[in-house]
């Protein structure tokens, strides 16, 4: 069973379209990209992830994500099922 998230991203002010681009280029190993929506508010961009597992989706965001120049802030949250 495979695991989804939603990574809320915020970027350093005068950044967003290198910062665009690098997460819209994005190919990782450990988790697929879903989709990449740029958004208004308080954050820059949703990217909807899914991964094998906690572990593979954790180290995407972490190793991969955060690790783009011009990213701030993260905010992960997983998708449930309630049913």
């Amino acid at each position: 069973m495979s695991i989804r998230g939603y990574v809320l991203i915020e970027f350093e002010v005068g950044r967003t379209q290198a910062v665009d681009s690098a997460i819209r280029g994005l190919r990782s190993a450990r988790a697929t990209v879903l989709a990449v929506d740029t958004v208004t508010g308080p954050y820059d961009v949703i990217v909807q992830l899914e991964a094998s597992d906690l572990d593979q989706l954790g180290r995407c965001i972490t190793a991969e994500i955060q690790s783009i120049a011009g990213v701030q802030r993260t905010t992960t949250c997983l998708a449930v099922s309630l049913g």
